[in-house]
């Protein structure tokens, strides 16, 4: 199991020269792999790529980019771009995205997103496999007049999919590398999701998938207060479905009950039940909530813990 973390430069003058600062830092602390989150701001696969190119061998990612809003001919030009930048180190991370956030933000409806999902994810594997496409779906159509492929890409990009419902795990398993969870404690992940994707990828005859579980989490000595505040950070999550249900399914009420939050001992052991629950690799976001010191001696104790 491989242990890495979420970037987030909160205040930072200037978003891609801190986060290359922090992915430096990451890299000192043991980490082998940073993501980042998909945002109205900054453009993940960008950031991933800049990144990638400036701190070698660190593995990036993008968690997640919604499939509302955005074209599998884009994305993928996006994906190859960064991965030629990485020379091979770049995940990408997609996303159903959410109602709120999807008609809200881009005024679409946010309808059949499973079979959005899939149809998106047929498209952008036949780009980022072949560089070129000829699909005319229900949803989506992604055709190449001109050939799509980025040179420096060539044996495409790891596909994953923040999936934790039975019909995204079923779709991920079939057509993805591997699913992106998050707020998904290790009991739901134990019961519900890794069974579950790993029997789609059989049933389609895939290997085995990737479970990179994103997990809120830091350490610290002031564990009350920075579960008080991780509290009023992640109740956005609790009127989401989607995450309301892992949430349950997880033994827990409120979604920062899923986060880790303790000093070194109780960490590692959180980190552990993770591994034993079926996860590949454990992303620790939100390290930032309790401030710098605190981030660095949780990517310290994570850096340890990468195996």
């Amino acid at each position: 199991m491989t242990v890495g973390a979420v970037l987030n430069t909160p205040g930072a003058v200037n978003q891609v020269d801190a986060s290359v600062l922090q992915a430096r830092e990451a890299v000192a602390a043991g980490l082998r792999s940073v993501w980042f989150g998909q945002t109205f701001g900054a453009d993940s696969p960008q950031l991933a790529a800049i990144v990638g190119r400036e701190v070698p061998g660190l593995q990036v990612g993008t968690s997640a980019i919604p499939v509302f809003g955005r074209h599998p001919l884009l994305v993928s030009s996006q994906a190859q771009t960064a991965q030629a930048a990485t020379h091979g180190r770049y995940h990408l991370g997609l996303a159903l995205g959410t109602k709120l956030l999807t008609e809200g933000g881009f005024g679409l409806p946010f309808e059949r997103p499973v079979a959005r999902l899939r149809e998106f994810l047929t498209a952008l594997r036949h780009l980022t496999e072949t560089g070129n496409a000829d699909f005319h779906g229900e949803l989506l159509t992604a055709v190449t007049p001109i050939p799509a492929r980025v040179p420096g890409a060539d044996d495409g990009v790891p596909v994953l999919v923040a999936a934790m419902g039975p019909q995204a795990l079923k779709v991920s398993g079939e057509l993805a590398d591997g699913i992106l969870p998050y707020l998904a404690g290790p009991r739901a992940l134990e019961r519900d999701i890794v069974p579950a994707v790993t029997a789609a990828a059989e049933a389609a005859g895939r290997p085995a998938p990737r479970i990179v579980a994103l997990v809120p989490g830091v350490v610290t000595d002031d564990v009350d207060a920075v579960r008080e505040k991780a509290t009023e950070q992640l109740a956005f999550y609790e009127q989401i479905p989607s995450y309301a249900r892992v949430i349950e399914r997880s033994g827990a009420r409120r979604a920062s009950d899923v986060a880790v939050i303790g000093d070194e001992r109780t960490v590692a052991a959180e980190v552990r039940r993770y591994r034993d629950a079926g996860v590949t690799e454990v992303v620790f976001a939100g390290t930032e909530i309790a401030g710098d010191e605190a981030r660095l001696r949780t990517w310290s104790l994570l850096g340890e813990l990468d195996e």
